[in-house]
């Protein structure tokens, strides 16, 4: 009778799955939207531009990071950001930094698209911090994505 059990192992290196995540997981098209203006992008016929592969990801990134989380029923429970609840905890400066890291960096990774989120670069100006940090995705290529928060 064959053993139930078996004592051999199987290996897998971590190159192989990342390879197998990464041709499974689909960029696809995004609709461009010009953030700054609040409006969809449109062509000289009047149609809608679009993004593809890596701007379609970082359009995602962009909206993802302004989108707050749990407010609208359209997006799943893991959709968005919570920077809204540093305006009651009445941080210091760097604890303040350190959290807009975690929260974005939480915020971004919920896809599967995103590999790495660093490199922050804060920037105060009154009560609202500026904020940039590098995405990079399971492809190896990388973008840069703007938020800002309202901390007082």
């Amino acid at each position: 009778m064959p053993n139930l059990f078996p004592t051999t192992q199987v290996e897998t290196t971590t190159s192989e799955l990342s390879e197998t995540q990464s041709s499974q997981v689909k960029f696809g098209k995004s609709w461009r939207f010009d953030f700054e203006a609040g409006e969809f992008v449109l062509t000289p016929t009047g149609k809608v531009t679009e993004n593809q592969g890596i701007e379609a990801w970082l359009e995602w990134c962009n909206k993802a990071l302004m989108t707050v989380r749990y407010r609208f029923l359209i997006y799943s429970r893991n959709h968005g950001q919570e920077f809204e609840e540093l305006i009651s905890r009445q941080l210091s400066q760097p604890a303040n930094e350190s959290e807009i890291t975690r929260i974005a960096t939480e915020c971004l990774k919920v896809d599967p698209r995103t590999k790495l989120v660093g490199n922050f670069k804060f920037n105060w100006v009154e009560d609202r911090c500026y904020f940039t940090c590098e995405v990079t995705n399971i492809l190896g290529e990388s973008g840069t994505v703007n938020g800002n928060v309202v901390i007082n």
